[in-house]
């Protein structure tokens, strides 16, 4: 792909914007020579402002999300997209989130920009599990564990049971709950079909992948070997 297509594509600005930065120098490979529109290096060899570009196409990316942002593009507030660089907004393909977490949620979100991946990982098929530590604003009876591992468990509105899934206690009030589907406010309509309420909830893994360490409000992009650790 030529130059000036790869770069506007990133979300650098519009064709004319990124035709002014090639014009005045600032585009370059790793060595400081400049490149020209029509030029078409590997990717990894091109600097803008003497910064190498941003992913390509096919990007995967994990994000610690804070309570307080929201993954919608509509919603008025803080965005997830606020915590990215403000040019992801305009990259092509579309950075969109994978699944969403509401607004009073924090952790683990994915992103991406590869339409293939995005259904992969969202897919039924996929099961890929869910972990979730949730504080309750009251203690535990201490049937919820078989309750939500029964495969039975009907939430209102729905009209198929929900998967089995694994409850860990971890204090009377704390739980750790792995899930194998994603339903709508699915963990907070768990425990309200049990009698009880969320007060605070983070999602700290999906699949093989967790935060390791990743502070709040932070991303990163992912590479082949967090991939495979995503469906492992």
């Amino acid at each position: 792909m030529k130059l000036l297509r790869t770069i506007a594509n990133l979300g650098y600005g519009s064709r004319r914007d990124v035709t002014a930065l090639i014009r005045e120098g600032r585009v370059t490979d790793a060595q400081g020579d400049i490149l020209y529109a029509d030029d078409e290096p590997r990717h990894d060899d091109v600097r803008v402002d003497g910064e190498p570009l941003d992913p390509p196409a096919g990007l995967l990316l994990m994000l610690h999300k804070p309570v307080g942002t929201t993954c919608s593009t509509k919603d008025r507030g803080r965005l997830v997209h606020d915590l990215l660089p403000p040019r992801f907004a305009r990259r092509s393909p579309q950075l969109s989130t994978i699944g969403r977490l509401d607004r009073d949620t924090s952790g683990l979100l994915l992103m991406t920009d590869d339409g293939a991946l995005l259904h992969r990982i969202i897919s039924p098929k996929s099961r890929l599990p869910k972990v979730y530590e949730a504080t309750l604003a009251q203690p535990l009876c201490g049937d919820e564990g078989a309750i939500f591992a029964s495969g039975t468990l009907m939430l209102e509105s729905e009209k198929t049971p929900l998967l089995p899934a694994e409850l860990e206690v971890l204090s009377p009030v704390r739980a750790r709950l792995t899930l194998h589907e994603g339903r709508y406010h699915q963990v907070r309509r768990m425990f309200a079909a049990v009698g009880n309420h969320v007060d605070t909830l983070h999602r700290s893994r999906i699949g093989g992948l967790a935060l390791d360490g990743l502070a709040e409000g932070a991303w990163r992009a992912l590479g082949p070997e967090d991939r495979e650790r995503l469906f492992s």
